[in-house]
């Protein structure tokens, strides 16, 4: 199968998200002419640890300023969400040069496709795990960045008598993508685990063993269809006197066509037991006492 999808994808999402820059302004306008119009910038980027970002916001009634931090330490999901599409990444490039160099050693014994599909069913929950909580992750990223909450962590804005406004917010479209990717990774290595299944034993096995059952299967029904058609589904009017028991041996003495028996005595003797009942090959005659169809007969003992 096709590695350069899962090559392509595992770089694009780690890319999006390791190398995230964000930004967000906001400004304080004080009653005080004196500390009006202060703008503050706020820079965070990965691994997101909030609390850690910090900035200078004025206190308008002491004309000083305070340093004030984030809230939140979200660095746990982006780690865990970049190592998936970094391990990913190195080993879909190992697989890629072991399928095209090593194609013999890697199908010897079976070991190869066994030891490739499970690493790939790992990666594949790997991926729609890290992937889920990366994209509840950014939701509360977006929260505690929010202008909204971060002015009301600034002193000077929860007074009422000053202005404080949100002039830029963070561009979220990068992060956006990278979660997009991290779904389209796992929807590839889920996707691939077929494929992967097909060159294993396994999937050998269970090929060659239901294939020989299921021609004998069809070989016995067709016998039953073609016993069934040439025994009893003769047109009625084909159907003549016939002979019993003794006359066929008789028959094979020469005596053929001297001792037919009628349609109602072949059916007296029928009806007398069914325990000692036999199957044997009827001959039918035309009206020149010709043989002229041989057909399955039963034949019935008298009790």
């Amino acid at each position: 199968y096709d590695l350069s999808n899962q090559l392509i994808f595992a770089i694009c999402a780690f890319a999006t998200c390791g190398g995230y820059y964000g930004q967000l302004q906001v400004k304080v306008d004080c009653a005080d002419r004196r500390q009006s119009n202060h703008s503050i910038n706020i820079k965070f980027g990965y691994p997101f640890r909030l609390q850690e970002v910090h900035f200078k916001a004025p206190l308008c009634e002491a004309k000083r300023d305070e340093v004030l931090f984030l809230d939140g330490d979200f660095s746990s999901a982006s780690h865990f969400f970049l190592t998936v599409g970094v391990f990913s990444f190195l080993y879909s490039l190992l697989a890629t040069i072991v399928y095209v160099f090593y194609q013999n050693k890697y199908l010897k014994n079976n070991r190869g496709p066994l030891v490739d599909f499970f690493i790939t069913v790992i990666f594949s929950f790997m991926w729609l795990v890290s992937s889920s909580c990366w994209a509840k992750t950014l939701s509360e990223v977006k929260m505690a960045t929010n202008p909204t909450q971060v002015l009301l962590l600034i002193s000077a804005c929860r007074a009422p008598e000053n202005k404080c406004t949100a002039t830029q917010q963070p561009l979220w479209s990068r992060l956006n993508t990278s979660v997009v990717f991290g779904f389209v990774n796992a929807v590839l290595w889920a996707g691939n685990i077929w494929f992967v299944f097909k060159e294993t034993g396994w999937y050998k096995r269970g090929q060659r063993f239901p294939t020989s059952s299921v021609s004998r299967k069809r070989t016995s029904e067709m016998r039953q269809r073609l016993y069934s058609e040439s025994s009893f589904d003769l047109p009625e009017e084909s159907f003549r006197p016939q002979l019993s028991r003794q006359d066929g041996f008789n028959q094979s003495r020469g005596g053929f066509g001297q001792q037919v028996q009628r349609q109602g005595s072949f059916q007296s003797q029928v009806s007398l037991s069914l325990a000692h009942t036999y199957i044997g090959k009827p001959v039918i005659y035309d009206r020149e006492k010709n043989v002229a169809l041989q057909g399955p007969m039963i034949f019935v003992n008298e009790m």
